[in-house]
């Protein structure tokens, strides 16, 4: 038996309306996921937790076995403290790059320190660091 006429015509329109794939650049909407993640300092698992999601999931987008969704996308860059074009834009404007929770971990457990202890911490990081500025302006 031969199909209705209508369903073979909506057929063909579907086939002909192909998206045309869109540029990525470099790296894949899930490595830009990843490579976002760890500048801002999360595991795959504390981010997890702040999507709502399990660890698993993320590493499957991580590495585009899944595709993000628009909801995914919208947990994604509000747990990231990101603009959705940030998140979806291949070389698009850099993100302000923020101190990492690695970071900003250590400097909450400084502020707990006593204030002498404080002194002396933020002193030894200051000299760290001119030595370093030091030495990579001498290159």
């Amino acid at each position: 038996m031969k199909p209705p006429r209508y369903t073979v015509v909506a057929m063909s329109r579907v086939s002909r309306l192909q998206p045309t794939p869109i540029p990525q650049g470099d790296e894949s909407l899930g490595q830009r996921l990843a490579r976002l993640r760890k500048e801002r300092g999360f595991t795959q698992k504390e981010l997890a937790a702040k999507t709502g999601l399990i660890q698993a999931l993320i590493s499957d987008y991580e590495r585009d076995k899944l595709r993000l969704n628009a909801e995914m996308i919208l947990r994604f860059a509000t747990a990231l403290e990101i603009t959705t074009d940030d998140l979806l834009q291949p070389g698009g404007p850099k993100p302000v790059r923020k101190p990492s929770r690695r970071v900003l971990r250590r400097l909450e457990l400084i502020e707990t320190l006593p204030s002498p202890q404080q002194t002396t911490l933020l002193k030894t990081i200051d000299t760290f660091l001119e030595n370093a500025a030091f030495r990579a302006a001498r290159r």
